[in-house]
């Protein structure tokens, strides 16, 4: 590709990328209006973000382009066994301690790095989050840095109520399946009523939260569904976040949404965008489509796991630099990411949600090449 249609592309992917940014702030504003604490947290955070944007922008012109979004894996470890789960799958879960793992203070100066590069959000996973108590002080007192944190849910003590009433910029993101056949069958019994007594709690204390649910072939027209969506609203839901199932093997990959089941959930996400602004929908890998490929790699968004391994996304868990080794502007530039913006893997049309997962192969090679 040349230096030119790259210059080109970059530019129409920052400007797309502002603008989205730009109506995920609005929606927000929006869908927390009759919460004037909470309105007025993302009045301030509007603010912080144009000065991101600036600063994303300042880069770009230099040559350097810096995504709005970083999912950071902060631990291994999780209490729950869940049906299908990714991480477990893929050996990066598990109940045994965590062991050599970033410290709280090494994830700090990483989040610390982020600000300064202009980085807006940063999705804090795992295993489980939770777990990880000193890394979710650390996110709290970067102020200018929205943290969703995704969780499924079983740590909220009350010192963590504490910390979350104080640090409005940490946004709980509930691992949720549908109702609660399909909650309690993937996540453990008694999963779904415990988070709907969660969402209740959240909602008398005044703290926004958010849902996200994997989706699959099986439960795709049960989670967009009005009654699903409208059980999440009445409970004070302020966020949804589809994350189209990505297969751990090919045994697995009739669960993973195909192309019929992707337009319709497009098709129904469109339509409740279109007819209600109390509650925000982002669809992963679906929104995509409209920015020309997946958005991993650097391009919209990329991942650090537990360990410091700078890969394109959570599951695509190819890493050729460590941020134990460099700083997070370096990692951006790794040849495993200027490879995936620059030689159109990352593009273009493919059966099933996620074509990291497709071209697998290819992703592999590029980074066996690297070393």
């Amino acid at each position: 590709m040349a230096k030119e249609s790259i210059q080109a592309e970059n530019s129409d992917l920052q400007k797309h990328i502002e603008n989205g940014v730009e109506k995920i702030i609005s929606d927000a504003v929006k869908a927390t209006l009759r919460d004037p604490k909470q309105s007025a947290f993302f009045a301030r955070f509007a603010a912080a973000s144009a000065k991101a944007s600036k600063r994303r922008i300042e880069l770009e012109e230099q040559g350097e382009h810096v995504p709005a979004f970083l999912i950071a894996s902060i631990t291994s470890g999780c209490n729950l066994h869940c049906a299908g789960c990714y991480a477990r799958g893929l050996h990066t879960a598990s109940d045994e301690a965590p062991v050599d793992q970033l410290t709280g203070e090494q994830w700090k100066s990483i989040f610390e790095q982020a600000e300064a590069l202009g980085v807006s959000f940063i999705m804090l996973a795992g295993g489980e989050p939770m777990l990880r108590k000193d890394v979710i002080e650390a996110a709290g007192s970067i102020r200018n840095i929205i943290f969703p944190i995704f969780t499924n849910g079983t740590f909220f003590t009350e010192k963590y109520r504490a910390i979350f009433d104080k640090c409005r910029n940490l946004i709980p993101v509930l691992s949720i399946e549908g109702g609660q056949e399909a909650t309690d069958t993937r996540r453990g019994k008694g999963m779904y009523g415990r988070l709907l007594q969660l969402m209740d709690d959240f909602a008398a204390r005044g703290q926004i939260y958010g849902a996200s649910v994997t989706v699959t072939r099986e439960n795709y027209k049960e989670v967009t569904s009005d009654e699903f969506l409208e059980t999440l609203a009445a409970r004070g839901c302020k966020l949804v976040i589809y994350v189209e199932y990505v297969p751990m093997n090919e045994n697995e990959e009739q669960l993973a949404p195909g192309t019929e089941e992707r337009d319709f959930i497009s098709a129904r996400v469109n339509d409740v965008r279109s007819c209600r602004d109390d509650i925000i929908l982002l669809c992963f890998p679906g929104d995509e489509l409209e920015l020309g490929g997946c958005m991993a790699g650097g391009r919209e968004f990329f991942h650090i796991n537990s360990h410091g391994g700078a890969e394109p996304c959570p599951f695509s868990p190819f890493s050729d630099i460590n941020v134990r080794d460099t700083s997070l502007r370096e990692a951006l530039s790794s040849p495993l990411f200027r490879a995936l913006r620059t030689e159109g893997l990352l593009e273009g049309e493919h059966e099933g949600g996620c074509v990291l997962y497709a071209k697998r192969h290819e992703v592999m090679a590029l980074v066996n090449g690297n070393n």
